[in-house]
């Protein structure tokens, strides 16, 4: 158990492809709506298309899957976290963390990510598992314009 929730016992993690765009924009648009109070600078349908056309295809995307169901979705570039998002009603699983292990194994050499500065609940995960915050922006550099900071992991 973990924060009073069962692991990510029958989970499993593989590459994503083409057909699991659907269900990442799925967890995408959950994930982001239920953590934040601001709006996405784009529309849902325009995330879906940006998650079948640029995400899974040029990025290195992986998914959690839970009996079929995709619960998690990262997708990687060369030394970044591009993404790191897991479907709200299974966080505390240890799903995201099963991914970054994945990311982790995948960039040796060191990782960075931004997320938002108001979602600290992602702040704690990235923290506890060894990242450092290097660097605090007001908004200018991200659609959203909602303040950011950037983590880093060195092994």
């Amino acid at each position: 158990m973990t924060g009073g929730r069962p692991a990510a016992i029958g989970v499993t993690i593989r590459r994503a492809g083409a057909a699991d765009a659907p269900a990442i924009a799925d967890v995408f648009l959950a994930s982001f709506k239920a953590t934040y109070a601001f709006s996405l600078a784009h529309s849902d349908d325009s995330v879906r298309d940006w998650i079948r056309d640029v995400m899974v295809p040029i990025h290195e995307s992986w998914v959690a899957l839970d009996d079929g169901r995709v619960v998690g979705w990262m997708a990687l570039g060369p030394g970044e976290l591009d993404q790191l998002y897991v479907a709200p009603d299974r966080l505390g699983e240890r799903i995201g963390r099963r991914l970054l292990d994945v990311a982790k194994e995948r960039s040796p050499d060191g990782l960075r990510l931004y997320t938002f500065q108001v979602n600290t609940r992602a702040r704690r995960f990235y923290e506890r598992n060894g990242f450092v915050a290097e660097w605090f922006g007001d908004g200018a550099a991200n659609e959203e314009g909602q303040p950011d900071v950037r983590y880093v992991w060195q092994p």
